[in-house]
Parts: C-alpha cells; sequence; structure tokens
C-alpha cells in the first residue's frame, strides 16, 4: 500500500485542495500562521492544529450544529432558567483563549500552543475572531472562541471552571449565531460534549458544499461588520460588570 505524501508548503499563499486530503484529514505541512493564510484556510474548509510544525487539516467526515437547532437537556434547561453567569461577547478574548489552552488533552498535551495564541489574537484584532464569556462576578466561568467569515462560525476550543459554563455558553453563542443570520457553526470533530448539544457529522463535500456559501453570505458577528476591528486597544481582560 503507498504512503501518502503530505504536500510541503512554502511562502505562496495557497493550499492544496481540501477534498483531496485522505479521511483523516491532513491537508498539508508547513506555512505560517498569518492572518491571511489562516483566513484562506478556513475559507478552504482547513483549519490548523498545531504549530510547531505547522498542520493544516480537513477531516471527513466533518462535524457541525444545526444553527436552528440545538439539544438542550433537562439539567442544562435548569441551569439556564436560573441564569447563574453574566454573558459578554468579545470582552475578553485572551482570557478565553488562554482558558482553553490551559485543559489538557488526554495525553496531558495541549494544542492551542503560545504560537498559536499569538496567532488567533492577531485575528481577533484583525476583527475575524470572536469570543464569548460566561461569568460570575469578575471570574471567567467558561467560554468557546472561533472564526466568523460571512455567515460560517468555526468553532475552535471551549472550556469551563464551573459546572456547565462551556454549554451555557455553547447555548447562548448558537441563539446570538442564528439572530444575526448565521448557517453554518463548524465544529470540526465531535466530542462528547457536542454530541450531547445535537453536534453531528456530515461529509466532508457536504460541509465544503455548504461552506462555499455561508462564506460569500455576508453578515455581522456584533455592531461591526465582520472584518472590522472590535475594539481600539489591545486585548486585555475586562471585568464584565
Amino acid at each position: 500500500m503507498p504512503i501518502p505524501v503530505i504536500p510541503l508548503l512554502g511562502s505562496a499563499l495557497e493550499f492544496p485542495p481540501a477534498e483531496d486530503a485522505p479521511p483523516q484529514g491532513l491537508v498539508a505541512l508547513g506555512g505560517d500562521l498569518s492572518v491571511e493564510r489562516l483566513l484562506l484556510a478556513y475559507r478552504s474548509g482547513i483549519f490548523p492544529w498545531s504549530a510547531a510544525p505547522v498542520t493544516w487539516w480537513s477531516p471527513d467526515p466533518r462535524a457541525i450544529f444545526d444553527c436552528d437547532e440545538i439539544h438542550v437537556s433537562r439539567s442544562l434547561r435548569r441551569t439556564l432558567r436560573r441564569a447563574p453567569f453574566t454573558i459578554t461577547l468579545d470582552r475578553c478574548f485572551g482570557g478565553v483563549i488562554r482558558a482553553c489552552a490551559s485543559v489538557p488533552r488526554e495525553d496531558g498535551a495541549t494544542w492551542i500552543t503560545p504560537a498559536l495564541i499569538k496567532a488567533y489574537e492577531r485575528l481577533h484584532a484583525a476583527g475575524w475572531a470572536h469570543s464569548l464569556e460566561c461569568w460570575q462576578g469578575n471570574q471567567l466561568a467558561g467560554g468557546i472562541y472561533g472564526v466568523a467569515i460571512g455567515s460560517l462560525f468555526a468553532g475552535e476550543s471551549m472550556f469551563h471552571h464551573v459546572s456547565d459554563a462551556s454549554k451555557v455558553a455553547v447555548v447562548h453563542l448558537m441563539e446570538h449565531l442564528r439572530a444575526r443570520g448565521y448557517t453554518l457553526f463548524d465544529t470540526q470533530m465531535l466530542t462528547e460534549t457536542t454530541r450531547s448539544l445535537g453536534a453531528f457529522e456530515i461529509p466532508r463535500s457536504e460541509y465544503l458544499r455548504r461552506l462555499a456559501l455561508a462564506i460569500d453570505q455576508p453578515t455581522t458577528f456584533s455592531s461591526m461588520p465582520t472584518g472590522a476591528p472590535p475594539h481600539a486597544g489591545p486585548v486585555t481582560p475586562l471585568d464584565p460588570t
């Protein structure tokens, strides 16, 4: 059986077609984590999963949420009725991504390295990456972050320090995306948590078809068009009150 050849990226701003990748999804190695390359990757159905070396992925199948449906369990519904968290958008992107990085995988490592944190903070400063925060007092209890292009929201990672906070973040994000007219909520791969909230898998070919429609449909994540800087100053943790 022939060993698959993984393309190596150079300085040119390009990717091999995502549909040519094997089912596990490794599209290419190398390149950089510039804002321009990251945006091209997401528009092409590709995302990074490491920084040294940079690896680019497009798995088949692909996991997504239906923007019009989410599964809320009875216990989560009770939590939502209690409203134990203050919900904000883009108030503490740096705090959210660093909290996500602190959650280890089963092998004790994290894929969100300092290089990836800096790359996504650049995306955030440019207006393409966003976060939703759940607060208790002035402490981050949970949150989620991702990339918004057109009517695509590509969820990257979430965390919780308080029970149910990450699930509450997804529910509020879903409601926000639906209200803003988003049509595709990418969650990349199924996890136990996303499956419990209603995420499901579709073939990569179907994902790429939906993606092509979504990125050509303009919408806004907040009161500013996607792509406009969400703030004038540096990313800093803010008190939500």
